[in-house]
């Protein structure tokens, strides 16, 4: 069996996170029922439009803001802060320190290349898989497959982590090696077992 090259990381939720009392309170700002904004937002009609890139972010914003009845509430959503994981990055550095490629693959929007310049998080990554770029989304074996052709490497060498157990079906289905992320400390353990990290 081919040893580990690359390891593969989930963008929100393992990377970078966002706050969720940040929307709760947007929500009670606008006297808007608590998880209707994300209720709104997620729902797949919207989702699978904006990550596969047949709709732009903006557009997003504002069909969620038609469809809450609040365009400023929208906004404000959209317009919301996140932060980096620390930890995980340190744990992206000492991979590449031990020579081991790193990756992203997110299911995100066409506003994602500006968003990872915003935190300098090109420098920790070969590569930043976008599926609004790709045009399909996780878990489709073939974002998965469009991963494994550009960075020219087999399933069985490349190592993916998502926050969403859901996710990780497309990449267990051809072969690759996955972990379910619920924490640094849980992964750094999960690559360990792999034989990725001493």
């Amino acid at each position: 069996m081919p040893s580990i090259r690359s390891v593969l990381f989930d963008l929100d939720g393992v990377v970078r996170h966002f706050d969720a009392e940040t929307v709760a309170s947007i929500e009670r700002a606008h006297e808007l029922e608590r998880g209707s904004i994300d209720a709104i937002a997620f729902a797949r009609h919207h989702l699978e439009l904006v990550t596969t890139g047949r709709i732009s972010r903006r557009e997003w914003v504002e069909r969620v803001g038609v469809e809450l009845g609040n365009a400023e509430a929208a906004e404000a959503w959209g317009s919301q802060p996140f932060h980096v994981d620390e930890e995980v990055l340190g744990l992206v550095d000492e991979l590449r320190a031990s020579g081991i490629r790193t990756a992203i693959l997110t299911n995100g929007t066409d506003t994602i290349p500006d968003e990872i310049a915003s935190i300098n998080l090109g420098s920790h990554f070969e590569a930043v898989f976008n599926s609004a770029e790709i045009g399909r989304t996780k878990p489709d074996v073939r974002a998965f497959r469009h991963v494994l052709d550009a960075m020219q490497l087999a399933p069985q060498e490349v190592f993916f982590t998502d926050d969403s157990a859901s996710k990780l079906a497309g990449a267990e289905m051809i072969g690759m090696p996955v972990h379910h992320f619920e924490g640094a400390a849980g992964l750094r353990a999960a690559l360990r077992a792999a034989n990725v990290l001493d």
